[in-house]
């Protein structure tokens, strides 16, 4: 049986080993320890915090429901 391909690029959570900028939001700064979202970029990492990763999911989450009300209305 052939493996079903997923929508998700790789991510991941994980603590900041220094500090650092959210790269979604500069004045948004990050230090040792805090909880980030890794998100795989090509062959590097892009990192953001907590209240921006909360935004991104849930405008990833409101994108993935329209999509399978999109595919089970046309089924």
């Amino acid at each position: 049986m052939a493996r079903i391909k997923s929508l998700l690029i790789r991510v991941e959570i994980d603590e900041a080993q220094k500090a650092h900028n959210c790269q979604a939001n500069a004045a948004h700064r990050l230090v040792r320890g805090d909880r980030r979202l890794k998100v795989r970029s090509g062959r590097s990492w892009d990192h953001y915090c907590v209240s921006c990763a909360a935004a991104i999911l849930e405008r990833d989450i409101a994108e993935l429901q329209e999509l399978r009300r999109r595919v089970q209305t046309q089924a």
